[in-house]
Order: structure tokens, then C-alpha cells, then sequence
């Protein structure tokens, strides 16, 4: 059975991998950093930006009251909301 080719419309950007390298080099060099630095600082955004979207909700109103009831009981065992208050977010590192 024949091997399948590896289709150019794979790559959303239409380019080849020496055509988003160069991309990147220059959009590097146009901020002053090398291309490491360059992509670290983007994927780190991205992270950041993923980890957040997984962290953020929308409630109605009728929802919200209950939330904010929820929040304003007392605890049982408020040491383990101070553990996980205590605990560095993903970002954070």
C-alpha cells in the first residue's frame, strides 16, 4: 500500500517550515530578540491565554446569586481553601 504524501494544505499558513522560520526570525528581530526568545515569549502567552480561558465562566443572574450564597457560607474546613489559596498559579511557574 502506497504511502500517503504529506499535503501542503496541512499547514494552515500555506508556507513551508524555512518560509515560518524566516516569518518568525523577522517578527523576532523587529522586537530585538532571538527566535528562542521570541517563540518562548509566545508560547507563554498562548499558555497563559489557555490556562485563563479555562478559568473564566459567565453566569446569569439568578445563577450568580447562588454562587455568590455559596461563597459567603462558612466553611467547613477552611484549611484546605487556604492550601489551595497558598498554592502559585500555572503561570507563575
Amino acid at each position: 500500500m502506497p504511502r500517503p504524501t504529506r499535503s501542503t494544505s496541512a499547514n494552515p499558513w500555506g508556507r513551508s517550515r524555512a518560509r515560518r522560520r524566516a516569518l518568525i526570525d523577522r517578527a523576532a528581530e523587529a522586537v530585538g530578540k532571538n527566535r528562542s526568545e521570541f517563540m518562548l515569549d509566545a508560547a507563554t502567552r498562548e499558555a497563559t491565554a489557555v490556562l485563563l480561558d479555562q478559568r473564566y465562566f459567565q453566569l446569569d443572574s439568578s445563577t450568580f446569586k447562588r454562587f455568590v450564597a455559596a461563597l459567603d457560607a462558612p466553611q467547613a474546613d477552611p484549611s484546605k481553601l487556604r492550601k489551595l489559596l497558598a498554592r502559585k498559579t500555572p503561570w507563575e511557574g
